[in-house]
């Protein structure tokens, strides 16, 4: 399609860089999930090339999604740079990674990504109760907080700071491989390793998101794999798309969207796993 209608074929890829952009702002998955399997699939557009679109378009995504929000109080920020140390150093090593790596075996590997981010996704909150007592972590790099609920003010201690950052690192190494944001992987290391309230910890993601998309973007730019005639049109689309997005949350009820997309997310996964198994095994 590239070759036949160049017009065509970058209206297409504004269109679904829209969509890609809204859903990511409102749901916190990042554009990506929506995003490389249609340049894949239907534009037939190298997989290493729509990985490096799409952690650009994540990039812009998170910055245009904070216009909006602006800063957030209920974002910890202290948290959010103390696990960017691990998860930007993944993203890193991520990318190094799929620049040497078969593109069939991105490909399934994407695909196995989007099932777990559909599983992550689906569980179920796990908020504490009771306040926990105070780690050695949390207070000696002051990461507590306060979140703001119907009944008042809420305190909170930060838990099991290793883990989570054990968990920061593969979220980011994912999120350099294969170009999403990995917005699942980084609320699970917050809200059911290290404790946090489930609200504080998916409002921290979104902060996050862009930072370890950073990192690995850096790589694809060394290396020139950041191909301009398809990371143009997906900033062009993913920038009012995101905005559109985060201006929507607090308009409509997410819960019922976000079960449509991830039955959707969980078709594409299948989809993307079989296609590059069969194509690995050619």
């Amino acid at each position: 399609m590239q070759a036949t209608d160049p017009v065509l074929f970058d209206l297409i890829i504004i269109a679904v860089s829209i969509l890609s952009g809204c859903f990511g702002a409102m749901l916190g998955l990042g554009g990506g999930v929506i995003l490389i399997p249609v340049l894949v699939s239907v534009l037939g557009v190298d997989v290493k090339s729509a990985i490096a679109a799409s952690l650009v378009a994540v990039v812009t995504t998170s910055g245009a999604a904070a216009l909006i929000r602006g800063r957030d109080s209920m974002s910890n920020y202290r948290v959010g740079v103390t696990l960017e140390v691990a998860a930007g150093l993944g993203a890193i090593a991520g990318a190094m990674l799929a620049t040497i790596a078969p593109g069939d075996l991105l490909t399934m590997l994407f695909g196995l990504s989007l099932l777990l981010t559909a599983a992550l996704s689906w569980r179920g909150v796990i908020d504490a109760e009771t306040v926990l007592p105070q780690s050695w972590w949390g207070r000696v790099l002051q990461l507590d907080g306060v979140e703001e609920t119907k009944d008042g003010l809420n305190v909170y201690h930060v838990q099991k700071v290793p883990l989570g950052l054990g968990v920061m690192a593969i979220a980011g190494l994912l999120s350099g491989m294969l170009g999403i944001g990995s917005g699942a992987y980084k609320v699970l290391a917050m809200d059911s390793c290290m404790r946090m309230p489930f609200r504080v910890s998916t409002i921290t993601s979104n902060f996050m998101i862009g930072i370890t998309a950073a990192s690995g973007v850096m790589v694809y730019l060394r290396d020139g794999m950041v191909d301009p005639t398809i990371a143009g049109p997906v900033l062009i689309g993913i920038v009012p798309g995101a905005m559109f997005g985060s201006w929507l949350v607090p308009k409509i009820h997410v819960s019922l969207l976000k079960k449509i997309f991830l039955v959707v997310i969980l078709f594409i996964g299948l989809q993307m796993l079989f296609k590059g198994g069969k194509d690995l095994l050619k």
